[in-house]
């Protein structure tokens, strides 16, 4: 029962629909529009407003958060049901049941989670984008690099990893189990972003 609580919590919150729903109001099919993406970055390409972008951030940012929180609060020190809360947000974020499982790209939910639930992970995987950003000046393929990346800081050094788990889990094993889905969720959603990179790069280098 308590697993079952566990993902519909997550899955629930995680599946408010937070773009569609604000570029709604405005007339406009955000999964139609610029790169079809039900998340903050294409709000904010679409609409042309940093304002409503960072609300779409903020609100997703949340899902993620209230999806740890509350079942930190229903079972108290224990990893498994908020870290099945969170990744089932994620997974509903990125594949929405109320817009025929299109969404966004799950990071902004993810990062709401992973915040308070296991910040080393967060903190790895933002290092390693700012990194990216300043070299490369380019944000879809940071997202790209970090989230692979992060998960080998976490592999090369998981017992300094486990330290920073709240609660902790029962073993390193889990708290593994845990980053590596989370991080094939959002990894999945930049696949395509990942073949128009490569594809650009080939197209330069062919016309050098």
């Amino acid at each position: 029962m308590q697993y079952l609580i566990s993902i519909l919590i997550g899955y629930i919150l995680g599946s408010i629909p937070t773009a569609f729903l604000i570029m709604k109001k405005k007339g406009i099919d955000i999964t139609a529009a610029g790169s079809g993406n039900v998340g903050a970055m294409n709000t904010y390409e679409v609409s042309k407003s940093k304002l409503t972008g960072f609300i779409v951030f903020a609100v997703d940012f949340l899902k993620g958060l209230l999806s740890v929180l509350i079942l930190k609060w229903i079972y108290p020190n224990e990893f498994i049901f908020p870290s099945i809360a969170i990744l089932f947000a994620v997974l509903s974020h990125c594949f929405n049941p109320w817009i025929n499982f299109k969404g966004g790209r799950g990071l902004a939910t993810a990062a709401g989670g992973t915040i308070i639930l296991f910040p080393y992970l967060l903190l790895s995987w933002v290092m390693i984008w700012i990194i990216s950003y300043l070299y490369k000046k380019d944000i879809l393929l940071s997202n790209i690099l970090a989230t692979p990346l992060s998960l080998f800081i976490i592999l090369g050094k998981p017992e300094l990893a486990f330290k920073y788990v709240f609660p902790q889990p029962k073993s390193i094993e889990a708290m593994i189990l845990f980053s590596i889905a989370g991080l094939v969720i959002i990894f999945i959603k930049h696949i395509e972003p990942l073949k128009e990179i490569i594809q650009t790069y080939k197209s330069k280098g062919l016309t050098k």
